[in-house]
């Protein structure tokens, strides 16, 4: 999906946590596709050297962080790092996860930890670094990048759908904090569907067969665009895709029924037909070696365009128009009801 008339991020300074791989690396390469210096945190050296080479052949200047973001100094660090050496951080993204794909009851204590470190104290840590220079300045922009399961949870799941929710609990917070103080830093979130990336030959799981994104999928760059235009168009949440619409609206009208429909689909669904591999090394406590990209191993599958997000991006425009049209209704209802008594 591209938007011809998405802003130039000319020279500005964007920070991607996670940005070596999957959602993060289309991120990374869809601003600096429009000019932007962007820094990379991440914890492998191969993405993070092969993110920021893509970012220089297109013309901008990189910075690759070997970070991790559960570490709340070494994301302050780095930071000052991307201050130091690029400039003024304009737009912050938190797309850092982790995750591990088992029944709650098999997942250890130390792995639901890592999992609510990586993916929820990720983001507050790098939301923290954020704040620490944009609110001086009273400029900038967060973006935190969110799932549709901080909604609707789903099976399986348990410690990253638990992170997500914490996520936009912890965002809210900080929206109504930096509106109290009447600061023009700005903090968006954007509720992602499944994307077809790496995660789901490197996830930590414990499930018979290999884990595959809940139906339907689309490309990490579908995601990087919404990020792009949540950053240029900072209003309070997007929902990106149908699923996450539905799966918001469902969770609000009728959640009980939402339950047993997920119990009944969403454990199946999360595998394919093909036995895990038992072997293979996991990226939860350290990161799995080489570059890996943006894409997964669903290219096949996966939509490479939103066409819900059309609608979503102009989502206050069509409200406005309803209520107008509502009121223009009931007007008219009224002034005809009175008429007719008169």
């Amino acid at each position: 999906m591209h938007d011809l008339r998405m802003a130039s991020h000319q020279a500005e300074v964007v920070v991607v946590t996670g940005g070596s791989a999957g959602v993060g690396r289309a991120i990374v390469r869809a601003f600096a596709q429009r000019g932007a210096n962007v820094a990379i945190l991440a914890r492998g050296q191969d993405g993070l050297d092969a993110a920021a080479h893509e970012v220089e052949q297109m013309g901008g200047r990189a910075l690759a962080i070997s970070v991790d973001v559960a570490d709340a100094q070494a994301v302050l660090d780095a930071a000052d790092r991307v201050e130091r050496e690029l400039g003024p951080i304009d737009i912050w993204v938190n797309d850092a996860m982790a995750s591990v794909f088992a029944p709650f009851w098999e997942i250890e204590p130390e792995e639901f930890e890592r999992v609510t470190d990586v993916t929820y104290h990720g983001q507050v840590n790098g939301t923290r670094a954020a704040l620490k220079h944009m609110r001086l300045r009273n400029r900038g922009t967060i973006v935190q990048v969110g799932s549709a399961v901080g909604y609707r949870s789903i099976p399986l799941q348990s410690a990253y759908s638990g992170a997500k929710f914490a996520i936009r609990g912890f965002t809210d917070s900080i929206r109504t904090e930096l509106i109290h103080e009447k600061s023009d830093v700005r903090i968006t979130m954007v509720q992602l569907p499944a994307h077809n990336t790496p995660q789901f030959r490197w996830v930590r799981s414990k499930l018979p067969r290999e884990a595959q994104p809940v139906p339907p999928i689309y490309q990490p760059e579908v995601a990087a665009e919404a990020v792009v235009y949540a950053s240029e168009h900072p209003r309070r949440e997007f929902y990106l895709a149908a699923p996450s619409w539905f799966g918001v609206l469902g969770q609000k009208i009728a959640p009980s029924l939402m339950d047993k429909y997920i119990a009944a689909t969403g454990w199946e669904g999360q595998m394919i037909d093909k036995p895990l591999d038992k072997s293979r090394p996991d990226n939860l406590f350290e990161p799995v070696s080489g570059d890996h990209g943006a894409h997964g191993v669903f290219d096949d599958r996966a939509h490479e365009t939103a066409y819900w997000w059309y609608a979503e991006r102009w989502m206050p425009a069509l409200k406005t128009a309803a209520y107008a049209v509502a009121a223009s209704v009931a007007a008219v209802l009224l002034t005809r009801r009175r008429t007719t008594r008169g």
